[in-house]
């Protein structure tokens, strides 16, 4: 008899993020309806909204490894089994520092993307922390280019760094089409398993870069971010025109 598979899905963004509207209900009976075992859920500079779902998942069974990704001052970077919040905007190496301190994992989420060029951490800085990254994404499910899960392999092959699948999903239809298959997700044995993985990967859904939008203009209407959100509007103007 062969051995059970795990599913696990990385790189998650909930209601907590201020680009999703995903609530635990929803995020919930996806895992359930996808199979999904575990979830590392790592919204963005916030690590709230994953400590109040893990004990609610793993009461019905689903495992939660609690992240956030961390916006430093030269891209992102998503630390995994954290207990609290590290500030964004902290310089790279910083950053790393503040994972390690809690005994967590170093992530680097999309290393190629030209449409999110702004949250990509630079391959020079990748390069110059590479012995500090335990994982590094070489394939993101919100690559709108098969060309950028190309490019997010090389950057991990030359590196000679850990590969990892993120989903990146923010949204319910996003969530159980790309993750990784492994023997166990114990946090000792996540490292050499994530090397023995099978990877499901798909193509993004494009339309969930407009659910994105969406989801900001509600998140600031409902934390009463009006000048925000006219500085929002008013920079698609100036676009637009």
């Amino acid at each position: 008899m062969s051995k059970k598979k795990y599913k696990l899905e990385f790189h998650v963004h909930t209601a907590t993020s201020h680009d999703s509207i995903l609530s635990k209900y929803f995020l919930f009976f996806m895992c359930k309806f996808k199979k999904i075992d575990c979830i590392a859920i790592t919204d963005h500079n916030e690590i709230t909204g994953a400590l109040k779902y893990k004990s609610f998942f793993e009461k019905h069974d689903i495992s939660v490894i609690v992240g956030e990704e961390i916006f430093t001052k030269d891209g992102e970077i998503i630390g995994l089994y954290l207990n609290k919040k590290i500030d964004p905007m902290l310089s790279v190496e910083q950053t790393i520092e503040e994972i390690k301190k809690q005994n967590g994992f170093v992530y680097i989420p999309h290393p190629y993307d030209k449409k999110r060029y702004k949250t990509v951490l630079k391959f020079d800085l990748v390069k110059k922390y590479c012995k500090s990254i335990d994982f590094i994404e070489c394939h993101n499910g919100r690559n709108i280019s098969e060309d950028y899960s190309i490019k997010q392999n090389q950057i991990a092959e030359e590196l000679k760094l850990r590969k990892i699948v993120g989903s990146d999903a923010h949204t319910f239809y996003e969530i159980g089409r790309n993750c990784c298959l492994v023997n166990s997700f114990e946090k000792n044995k996540l490292k050499n398993e994530i090397e023995n993985a099978i990877f499901i990967k798909k193509k993004c859904i494009k339309f969930c870069h407009f659910n994105t939008k969406v989801a900001r203009v509600i998140n600031m209407i409902k934390g009463g971010k009006w000048n925000e959100l006219s500085r929002c509007i008013n920079k698609k103007i100036s676009k637009s025109k």
